[in-house]
């Protein structure tokens, strides 16, 4: 038999997030974002779940393609636009929207021969301070890219810093304005974070948001609000099995190195689960983990292929028994990846994204 470790791409929960994000934002379009092969979930797996979107957004042109291949005819928008002048090409022959950042792209849309106009999304920096031209070069920018024959309708975008905490949106906001306020097109302001904490807002969810985190059951703003206060369902649960049960007695350790050693005796299970599967290798003793739909912890160090879990208040355990590392267990509980992820010093984003490609995924 193939190797116990599973994932399940959940498409009712895609279903389910995506109406839950739009309550929030009930008068925009809703971009759904699926770069990073849809958060580590897989382009394909999520597109049945997600159709209902009004576009998708994302980073690769071979991604853009799959959806194109997949049967979508709606908009895609390249979040960091093109990279070089032929990528220009396929974006007229696939008829993708893209977002202009610095002026080289503006450059090779000049060179551009289409008979085609293309649809662009010129980005500001309001205070992200990653892409953007600077709020006085702004309009600059857009006079250029205005005057061009290659370009046709202009949208204007920013991205929020820091909507999921309370600093909240209003000085990026109010910057956004200031220099743009008189231009013409439609606006795309929104983030996870800012669509479920500000999204009521007209000015923040204006006519397109991008959401990206939340639509997979993640919370934008965990250690302030979990996923399950915003409504929101795991998209992804990754299972197991036990492998090995034995008892551990007081003084005895586990894995490498020894990091975790016994205070009294307990019983150790061993699950086939590792940093080559995905699971963070830096999560310590007490990251949360289910067995058999019961909460307890993982001990001492993830090795490679395997990792210990404390099954000493279980009523009986056996090799086979189900693990269920994040998402839902098939007896209802469920562990949020947001919760396995602080334990672990990072973020849900990282352990979607680094669900490895010898992990068996499946749609349900």
């Amino acid at each position: 038999m193939p190797r116990p470790i599973y994932a399940q791409i959940h498409t009712d929960a895609l279903r389910h997030n995506l109406m839950r994000l739009r309550q929030s934002c009930t008068d925009a379009r809703v971009w759904a974002v699926v770069k990073a092969n849809a958060y580590g979930h897989g382009l394909a797996n999520v597109f049945e779940g997600l159709r209902g979107a009004d576009g998708f957004a994302l980073l690769d042109l071979n991604e853009a393609q799959t959806l194109r291949d997949l049967g979508w005819r709606g908009p895609v928008l390249l979040l960091e636009g093109v990279f070089e002048q032929r990528d220009l090409e396929l974006c007229s022959r696939l008829d993708l929207w893209h977002v202009v950042h610095h002026e080289a792209q503006i450059d090779m849309l000049s060179k551009h021969k289409t008979q085609v106009p293309q649809r662009v999304f010129l980005k500001m920096n309001s205070g992200m301070n990653r892409l953007g031209f600077t709020p006085q070069a702004f309009r600059s920018a857009w006079a250029r890219l205005n005057a061009l024959p290659q370009v046709d309708e202009i949208s204007l975008m920013t991205h929020f810093a820091r909507a999921d905490d309370a600093h909240g949106v209003d000085a990026q906001l109010q910057v956004f304005q200031q220099f743009s306020s008189d231009l013409p097109g439609e606006r795309s302001l929104a983030n996870s974070a800012a669509v479920l904490r500000h999204g009521t807002r007209d000015e923040v969810s204006a006519d397109w948001v991008r959401t990206g985190i939340a639509m997979y059951g993640s919370s934008p703003d965990h250690g302030l609000h979990d996923a399950a206060h915003w409504g929101l369902l795991p998209t992804m649960s990754l299972r197991s099995q036990l492998i090995s049960v034995q008892p551990l007695k007081a003084g005895d350790s586990v894995g490498y190195g020894g990091l975790f050693t016994a205070a009294y005796d307990i019983t150790v299970g061993t699950v086939a689960c590792g940093y080559a599967d995905g699971y963070p290798r830096h999560a310590p003793t007490g990251t949360p983990v289910l067995v058999n739909g019961v909460r307890t912890r993982t001990l001492g160090r993830v090795s490679m292929d395997m990792l210990c879990v404390d099954v000493s208040a279980l009523p009986s355990v056996a090799i086979g028994d189900e693990v269920t590392l994040w998402g839902n267990a098939s007896t209802g509980q469920v562990l949020c990846i947001d919760e396995v992820a602080a334990a672990a010093g990072t973020v849900g984003y990282e352990l979607m994204c680094a669900l490895a490609a010898r992990v068996t995924v499946s749609v349900v």
